[in-house]
Parts: C-alpha cells; structure tokens; sequence
C-alpha cells in the first residue's frame, strides 16, 4: 500500500510518517523542504522516499500522488492568529495549494485523500459544547474560513469527480518534535517559556477552554481513518475535553515542580472562549477513542527534551 504525507516535515506529518511505516506502508514524504522534523529512524527506513515538492508546481505534485492509496494532506503556512493579518496570502499559498492537490490527486487516480482541517477555528462562536459535526461553521479569522474553502472544495470534488475524501476537524494537537520557540500551540509555547524561566503569557483572563490532543492519538485516528469503510466523510478529533489555560499552568506547575510566573494581557478578538469538541461520530465510525491523558502527554513531551 503507498501512502503520500504532504506536509511530511512538519510535526504531526512526521508522525504520521512514523505511524504508517510501522503498519507496514510504503511511504512517501512530500514537503517544501526535507527532511524537517522527519525522524533518524524513518529517515533510514527503505520504505520511505523523500520528496521535496512545491504545492505550486502541478507536475510535480501528480508525480509525487502517481499510484497512492492515501494521501494525508497537512500542508499549511499560516496561523490562526497571523492569518487575518495577511488573507490573500493565506488564500494564495493555502487554498490554492490545495485545490492542486485535489486537482493531482484526481489526476492521478488516489484511492483515498485525508484533509487535516481546524476544529478549533471552522466553528467559531460555540452554540453548543461539547461541538458536534453538525454545528453551524461561523469562522472569525481567515486560518479558519481558508480552511472551510478547503473543506468544500473536498466534497465538491467527491460531487464532481468521484475522489473520496475525508477531512478531519482537529483540535489542539501537541507533544514530542514540536517547537518551543514557534508561534503556534499554547502546549509548547507555555512548556518552552516555563523551561526558559520566562513568565507565560495568558490573552484574557485565563479562562478560555481549549482541547487538546497528544500527537500519538491523532496518529492513530488518521490510521483508522485509512482503513475505514463507512459512509461518513467529516469527523471531529479531539480528547473530548476541555481545559482553561489557568488550569493547563497549574498542570505543567505540577509536571516541573515549580510556581510559573503569568503575565496577563488584553483578551484577543479572535479567540471564543470555549472549544471542545464531540468526538462520538469518530468513536462510533471509526472505532477510535483518544488515550492520552493531559498529565501523561505532558510528562512525555517533557521526558523528551530531555532524551
């Protein structure tokens, strides 16, 4: 079975390249620039070619989608706070990237097109919580509407063109490879600041409520997702739960044993104050159920700082 990870060097897609190696895929790991975040092992193993491809570039796309069963398409370039900033941009590079995926995938004959899209922006202001699939889609900034676009170009596509594809609503991913330094997930930015003894910056109060899900669990649905044999196309993924930014200091408080240092500023216009997300469709198609706890996911992130 060939898979294609577009998006390979990133931090989940180079987790996801590990979990397909160890279920016995051949792998291609497609991305701008290579190897990234792409593990020593993986890198190693003979059932993995690199591809350094530019989502611009229509051949060369088609060549590296030529023959998949699964694509899983991660590849993005902006962020949820930075996106209303630049829109065209956002649209430029992230929507026209991938609507040519879509267009080299059906192509190239692809069995089967995963989208990675946002459970926490395609929803905007929670009408409900937890948030079902069924929830209206209000976005407040352009990472979320681009990604909507994305979504409805997927379901066009299976309309038009008969490609399956399934899209998944993620919430706030985290744990090992991911930056310290970066500009995205609250998880990192508040580890990398408590280890650098650096106060940890809260937008509003500390009482906006946030999913967060560990890498590993994410790894496992999209597998099932590739296997999966049902009718359902749009699934949320998530832990289920939710977890103020107050609470998650109090939580690496304990992880490091320390008093972490807060520095609270203006609530942003953007962030709606609660998103969790019901995972019961994922559960219930896919036969899936996230298993890492917050605390555990923490002290693994941790221990591998260190390792």
């Amino acid at each position: 079975m060939q898979a294609v990870v577009v998006g390979a060097s990133g931090f989940i897609g180079s987790h996801v390249v590990d979990g397909l190696l160890a279920e016995g895929w051949q792998v291609r790991a497609v991305a701008r620039h290579l190897p990234g975040l792409i593990s020593l092992p993986a890198q190693a193993h003979p059932h993995l070619r690199c591809m350094s491809v530019d989502m611009a570039d229509g051949p060369s796309l088609e060549e590296a989608l030529a023959g998949a069963d699964l694509v899983v398409h991660l590849a993005s370039s902006s962020l949820p706070h930075s996106s209303n900033r630049d829109p065209h941009a956002d649209v430029q590079v992230n929507l026209l990237g991938a609507l040519n995926l879509l267009e080299a995938a059906r192509r190239t004959g692809v069995a089967r097109v995963v989208v990675v899209s946002s459970g926490g922006t395609v929803y905007g202001q929670p009408q409900e919580v937890p948030i079902p699939e069924s929830h209206p889609t209000e976005p407040i900034c352009s990472y979320g509407i681009t990604k909507l676009a994305i979504e409805k170009y997927v379901a066009l596509y299976r309309q038009l063109h008969g490609l399956d594809g399934v899209v998944f609503r993620v919430a706030n991913p985290y744990g090992e490879r991911q930056r310290l330094d970066g500009a995205q997930g609250v998880v990192p930015i508040f580890l990398g600041k408590a280890l650098r003894g650096e106060p940890l910056q809260i937008w509003g109060d500390g009482s906006v409520v946030r999913d967060f899900l560990h890498i590993s669990d994410l790894v496992e649905a999209l597998l099932a997702a590739a296997r999966y044999q049902g009718s359902e196309r749009l699934f949320n993924v998530g832990s289920g739960q939710g977890l103020s930014l107050q609470a998650l200091v109090q939580l690496l408080e304990v992880e490091l044993q320390t008093t972490l240092a807060v520095s609270y500023l203006p609530a942003r216009g953007f962030d709606v104050p609660t998103n969790v997300l019901c995972i019961e469709r994922a559960q219930r198609c896919l036969g899936w159920s996230p298993h890492v706890s917050l605390v555990e996911g923490l002290g693994r992130f941790r221990a591998s700082l260190s390792g």
